[in-house]
C-alpha cells in the first residue's frame, strides 16, 4: 500500500515538474493594432502563423496571446480592407513581448465589402451610389438615437432633430426625399429586418429604442440601382445599419461610460420684466396697469435646468467551440433640460454566428431588447414661458390652483390667457413605456454538389408595445373646466418578415468574366393594434369621453418577388441589373393596381485599370458609374383607401329619435384607382483616389423624376363622398450634385491629420397639381399658429415644394416695416388674396459636412461642422406674439413678447408678411472632442479616456431660437442644448 502512494506521489511530483518546466518555457504576445490615423482597429484577426493560436483585437485595438512557446514566430493582423501585415517576434520564456501593427488601407479600403441589399459587394465593383460610415467615424459624445451618429458624414443626406427632448427624433431626408403627402422617411433596415416608421406610444422616438453602441456600420443606398432592389419601399433611399458581431478567439469584455451635463445655452429673446412694465404704464389704461405685478421673473429659467445623463455598456464577444458570440447591456438615463423630462432605457443584445457542416451551413442569430420608461414634460410650457407676464411670480399662496398664479375671470382660470409655465409641467403627470424587440435568424447555406450557389433563408421579427397614463389633479388650471384628466394609452406593433433567396456566384476563366446573381421572394406583414379606452375627470370615475369601439386594428400585407445580376468583365466592365415586383394590400387587386415592378440598370467602368493608367503611381483610382431605375411608395397610404369606408359617430355625437339615441355612419370619399407613387432616377457618378488611397472622394449627379403624387384635389360635387380627394395626381422633379473628399494631410508615425468634406446641392419643384391644366392652383401645405386656418406654406406649380405664400412687405425710410402695408403686385389698386406671392422655402440649396481629426502619438482631437444654405425660416413666434395687442391682451392679461417687437411695434398681427420670413442658413459645430488612448496598461487593461462638447457653436443670420427647423416653421422648439461629456473606455 505504502509503495502504491509513493508511486503516486512520485507521478504527482513528474507532472508539478513537466508542467512547470512547459510554463517556464512559454511566454505572452501582447499589442494593439491601429491605422495609418492611429485609430485603433477592433475586430481584427491576430494569428500566430503556423498554429491555430488566435485572437481578435478589442474596441480599443488591443490584443494579448498567453502560452506562447519561447522562440521566433511570424505574428500576422488581417483586417477586411486594409493590407495584411506580419511581424516576427521574439518569444522569451516567463516574459511578456509587445508589438504593434499599423495597417494601411487597400487604395482607400477598394476592397472593403460593402453590405448592399441581399448581399455583398467590393466597393471598387459598386453600380450605385452608395456612402458607408463606420463606427470609427460616428459622431461622438451624448448620442441616444441612432440617426444622428452619422449626421452631416454622407453628402445628399440631412438629418435634423426635432429639438432636445430626450430620445428625439429626426427628420432624416435622402435627396430631399419624392412625396408631398406619402412618407419621406427612407427604410431601414436592420440586420436585414427592415423596421416599421410608425410611431411607437411611450416614448418620443421609435429609433431610440435601437441603442447606438451595438452599431458597426451604417451603408446609405441613394440612386435607383442601389434600392431598386427594395422595390416599392425604396423612393425615399435605403440606410442599412449593420449590427456588432463577435469573433474568434478568446473573450473581449469592453466597458464603456459617458457621462454629461446638458445646459439650455440658447433661449428665445423676450422682454424683460422692466420692459413690459415700462410699455404698459406708458400704453396701457388704468384697468390693464393695475394687472401689472411686482415680480421679475424669467419664465424660461424657470422651465429649464442643467440635466445630467449617463449613458453605460458592457459587452462580452468572443467565441465559444467554435461559435462566435456577442453580448451586450446598456443602461440609459438622461434627464432632458425642461423640468422633469427624462428617459430610461434598458437594452440587451445577443449575437450568434456558428458554422456547420464543414462551414457550409452558416447561422445568424441576432436578438435585440429595449425597455424604456419616460417622463414627458408639458412642453406647452415652452410657448407659455415665452408669453407669460414676467411681472408675476411662479408661486401664490392665496391661489386655488396649486399655489400657483393663474390669469382669473371671475371664479374660473380666464381661458383667455397663458398658463402659468411652471404649473403646466409640475401638475401635469405624463408616463410612458415602451418596451421593443427585433431579430431575426438567418440560415445561409452553400451546397456541397454546386459551391457556386447558395440558399439563403432569413426569418425576422419587430414587435413592441406601447402605453402610458396621463394625470392632470382636478384643481390644475389646465384641465380646471374637465375637473382634471386621468387617461390611459396602450399600442402593439407586430411585423413579420420572411425572405428567401437564391445566390450563385462563379468567376468563368475562360472569358476572363464573373457573374453574381440572386433570386428571392419576401413576404412582410405588418400590424398595428390601437387600443381605445375612456378618458376620466381626476377622480377616476366620471367619463369624459368614451370610445365607441374597444380596439382598432390596422393590418397590411406586401408580397415581393425580386433578382439582380451582375456581371463583371475583365475586373473593369461592370453590368448590373436588378427587378422587383411588388404587391400590396394597401391597393385594389382590380387590373393588377396591387402589384408594382421596379427595375433599375447600372454600368460601371473601372478607368484606372485601363493599361495606359493602371501602372500611375500618383492615380489609384478613377471609376465611371451609370445608373437608371424606378422605385416605388406606398408608406404613408391608408391601409383601406381603396374601398368605401363608414366611420361611426362618437358616443358624444348620437341622434335622437324619439326616446332613443342612434350612432350615425358618415362615408369617407375614396379612389378605387389609388396607385403607387413612382420614382424614375438617372444618377452619373465617379469615384477617384490618388495616391494609394491618400486623397479619394465622389461626385454624383441624379435627376428623380416622381409621377402620380398623392394630392387633395377638388372634385365635381355628388361624384363621391366629399367635394375634396386624395388621388394619383402629381408630379415632381428633384435633380442635384454631390461632392465628397476626404485625404490625409499629415501621415507619420507619431503625427497624422486627415480631412473630410461633403457637399450636396438640391433642386426641386412641383411640376403639377391638379387633373386638368391649372397652372395658377395652389394647395395649402403647412400652417401656422395664432390664425385658425390660417396657412402660410403651399404647393404650386414650377416651384419647391412648401414655399411660403405671402405679401410684400413695405418699409418706411429707416428701414421699418409699415403696418398692414404691402405691395399691390397685380396693379388693381387695393391688396387683395390675389397679391400674394411665392418667397422663398425652408429646403437649403446647398449641405455642407465637415470632418477633422489630429492625431498625436496617443491624443487625438476631432471636431464635425455642418453648414445649411438657402434655407428659410417663418419666425411664427414674433408673427404671433410680437404685437401691441398680445402684450395689452383684450382677453384681461398682460402678456409678454419677443424682442422683435421693438423693431416692428405693430398694433395687431400680420401673419401673412413676408418681414416674417427669414433668412435661416447657418454653420453649426455639431461636435469637438479630445480623447487619449493609453493603450494595455499593467499588460491587463486597455484605457481610452474621452472628453467631448456637442452643440458648440452656431453662426447664422436668424435670430429666433435654432436656425435649423425642419418645417420652416418657428415655434414652440424643444431647446437643443449644449452638452458636455466626459467618456472612458475599458477592455479586458
Amino acid at each position: 500500500m505504502r509503495r502504491f502512494y509513493l508511486k503516486n506521489y512520485v507521478l504527482l511530483l513528474a507532472m508539478i515538474l513537466v508542467s512547470g518546466m512547459a510554463f517556464a518555457q512559454t511566454g505572452s504576445i501582447s499589442g494593439t493594432v491601429l491605422d495609418t490615423k492611429r485609430e485603433s482597429l477592433p475586430g481584427v484577426s491576430v494569428t500566430v502563423d503556423g498554429t491555430t493560436t488566435g485572437t481578435a483585437t478589442d474596441i480599443n485595438g488591443a490584443f494579448k496571446l498567453n502560452n506562447i512557446s519561447a522562440g521566433t514566430h511570424t505574428i500576422t493582423a488581417k483586417y477586411i480592407g486594409y493590407t495584411t501585415l506580419s511581424k516576427t517576434v521574439n518569444v522569451t520564456a516567463g516574459q511578456a513581448t509587445t508589438i504593434e501593427f499599423l495597417l494601411t488601407a487597400e487604395s482607400q479600403s477598394l476592397n472593403e465589402v460593402v453590405v448592399i441589399g441581399y448581399g455583398t459587394q467590393q466597393k471598387k465593383e459598386l453600380t450605385g451610389s452608395i456612402a458607408t460610415v463606420s463606427s470609427k467615424d460616428f459622431q461622438k459624445g451624448t448620442i441616444t438615437s441612432p440617426e444622428q451618429l452619422i449626421n452631416g458624414k454622407v453628402a445628399g443626406v440631412q438629418i435634423v432633430s426635432g429639438g432636445g427632448q430626450p430620445g428625439a427624433g429626426s427628420e432624416i431626408r435622402i435627396r430631399a426625399g419624392a412625396s408631398l403627402n406619402a412618407s419621406n422617411t427612407p427604410l431601414i433596415v436592420v440586420d436585414n429586418v427592415p423596421l416599421n416608421n410608425d410611431a411607437i406610444s411611450g416614448v418620443a422616438n421609435p429609433l431610440t429604442l435601437i441603442n447606438p453602441n451595438d452599431i458597426e456600420t451604417f451603408t446609405v443606398l441613394k440612386d435607383a440601382n442601389a434600392t431598386a432592389i427594395y422595390g416599392s419601399r425604396a423612393s425615399n433611399g435605403v440606410i442599412l445599419i449593420t449590427t456588432k458581431k463577435g469573433s474568434s478567439g478568446k473573450p473581449q469584455i469592453n466597458f464603456s461610460t459617458n457621462n454629461s451635463i446638458s445646459t439650455a445655452n440658447r433661449k428665445v429673446n423676450v422682454l424683460s420684466a422692466a420692459q413690459v412694465r415700462d410699455y404698459v404704464n406708458a400704453n396701457g389704461n388704468a384697468t390693464q396697469k393695475a394687472l401689472l405685478g411686482d415680480a421679475n421673473t424669467n419664465w424660461q429659467n424657470e422651465i429649464f435646468r442643467n440635466a445630467y445623463t449617463t449613458d453605460n455598456n458592457i459587452s462580452v464577444a468572443g467565441s465559444a467551440k467554435n461559435t462566435p458570440y456577442r453580448v451586450n447591456i446598456g443602461y440609459l438615463n438622461q434627464d432632458g433640460i425642461l423640468m422633469r423630462d427624462n428617459m430610461n432605457r434598458v437594452s440587451g443584445a445577443i449575437g450568434l454566428s456558428p458554422k456547420f457542416f464543414d462551414k457550409h451551413l452558416k447561422v445568424d442569430l441576432n436578438i435585440k431588447g429595449t425597455y424604456s420608461k419616460s417622463t414627458f414634460a408639458n412642453q406647452g410650457a415652452i410657448g407659455s414661458a415665452i408669453m407669460f407676464d414676467p411681472t408675476q411670480a411662479v408661486r401664490d399662496t392665496s391661489s386655488k390652483y396649486g399655489e400657483y398664479f393663474e390669469w382669473q375671470s371671475g371664479a374660473n382660470p380666464n381661458p383667455n390667457t397663458p398658463r402659468n409655465p411652471v404649473a403646466l409641467i409640475n401638475l401635469r403627470d405624463d408616463k410612458g413605456r415602451a418596451a421593443r424587440s427585433f431579430g431575426n435568424l438567418q440560415l445561409d447555406y452553400t451546397f456541397h454538389f454546386l459551391p457556386e450557389m447558395r440558399a439563403n433563408l432569413n426569418v425576422g421579427y419587430d414587435v413592441s408595445r406601447g402605453q402610458g397614463t396621463t394625470i392632470v389633479p382636478d384643481f390644475a388650471a389646465q384641465n380646471y373646466s374637465n375637473k382634471g384628466l386621468r387617461s390611459r394609452y396602450m399600442n402593439d406593433v407586430s411585423n413579420k418578415v420572411l425572405e428567401f433567396y437564391l445566390a450563385y456566384k462563379k468567376d468563368f476563366k475562360s472569358i476572363n468574366s464573373n457573374l453574381d446573381a440572386i433570386a428571392g421572394y419576401g413576404y412582410y406583414d405588418n400590424k398595428r393594434t390601437i387600443n381605445n379606452y375612456p378618458s376620466y375627470q381626476f377622480d377616476g370615475t366620471t367619463a369624459i369621453s368614451s370610445p365607441v369601439f374597444p380596439f382598432d386594428i390596422q393590418q397590411s400585407r406586401l408580397l415581393s418577388y425580386y433578382g439582380r445580376a451582375i456581371y463583371t468583365y475583365a475586373g473593369k466592365y461592370i453590368l448590373s441589373g436588378t427587378v422587383r415586383t411588388d404587391g400590396s394590400s394597401r391597393f385594389s387587386p382590380e387590373d393588377r393596381r396591387r402589384w408594382g415592378v421596379f427595375p433599375s440598370a447600372g454600368f460601371t467602368w473601372r478607368v484606372s485599370e485601363e493599361p495606359m493608367l493602371k501602372s500611375s503611381n500618383v492615380l489609384s483610382d478613377l471609376k465611371l458609374r451609370l445608373s437608371y431605375g424606378v422605385t416605388g411608395q406606398q408608406d404613408g397610404i391608408d391601409n383601406y383607401s381603396y374601398i368605401p369606408r363608414y366611420g361611426q359617430s362618437a358616443n358624444e355625437s348620437q341622434y335622437q329619435f324619439g326616446n332613443q339615441f342612434y350612432y350615425m355612419y358618415a362615408p369617407f370619399a375614396y379612389d378605387k384607382d389609388l396607385r403607387w407613387e413612382s420614382t424614375a432616377t438617372s444618377n452619373i457618378g465617379i469615384d477617384y483616389g490618388f495616391l494609394n488611397g491618400r486623397i479619394s472622394g465622389t461626385v454624383d449627379v441624379f435627376y428623380k423624376k416622381t409621377k402620380d403624387l398623392l394630392a387633395v384635389v377638388n372634385i365635381p360635387v355628388g361624384s363621391n363622398f366629399s367635394n375634396q380627394l386624395l388621388t394619383n395626381v402629381g408630379n415632381m422633379e428633384n435633380r442635384g450634385l454631390e461632392l465628397s473628399i476626404n485625404g490625409a494631410a499629415i501621415k507619420s508615425k507619431t503625427f497624422n491629420w486627415d480631412l473630410g468634406f461633403n457637399f450636396t446641392y438640391l433642386e426641386n419643384k412641383v411640376t403639377n397639381l391638379t387633373l386638368v391644366d391649372n397652372p395658377n392652383y395652389t394647395q395649402p401645405a403647412r400652417s401656422i399658429t395664432g390664425a385658425t386656418g390660417n396657412n402660410i406654406q403651399f404647393h404650386t406649380i414650377d416651384r419647391a415644394p412648401y414655399g411660403f405664400y405671402v405679401y410684400k412687405q413695405v418699409y418706411n425710410a429707416d428701414g421699418k416695416p409699415l403696418e398692414g402695408v404691402y405691395q399691390d403686385l397685380d396693379g388693381d389698386g387695393s391688396i387683395t388674396a390675389s397679391d400674394r406671392y411665392f418667397y422663398k422655402n425652408p429646403a437649403p440649396k446647398f449641405l455642407m459636412g465637415f470632418t477633422t481629426s489630429v492625431n498625436y502619438q496617443k491624443w487625438t482631437v476631432a471636431t464635425v461642422l455642418r453648414a445649411s444654405i438657402g434655407n428659410y425660416m417663418y419666425d411664427n413666434i414674433s408673427s404671433n406674439l410680437a404685437t401691441r395687442s398680445n402684450i395689452l391682451n383684450s382677453g384681461g392679461s398682460i402678456n409678454n413678447a419677443p424682442v422683435d417687437f421693438l423693431n416692428t411695434g405693430f398694433a395687431i398681427n400680420q401673419y401673412n408678411s413676408d418681414y416674417y420670413v427669414k433668412n435661416a442658413s447657418f454653420l453649426k459645430m455639431d461636435n469637438l472632442s479630445l480623447s487619449y488612448n493609453a493603450g494595455r496598461i499593467a499588460n491587463t487593461f486597455t484605457l481610452n479616456v474621452s472628453a467631448n462638447v456637442q452643440n458648440v457653436f452656431v453662426v447664422s443670420k436668424y435670430k429666433g431660437l435654432d436656425p435649423e427647423v425642419f418645417t420652416g416653421i418657428d415655434y414652440n422648439l424643444y431647446p437643443r442644448p449644449r452638452i458636455y461629456t466626459l467618456g472612458l473606455n475599458v477592455g479586458f
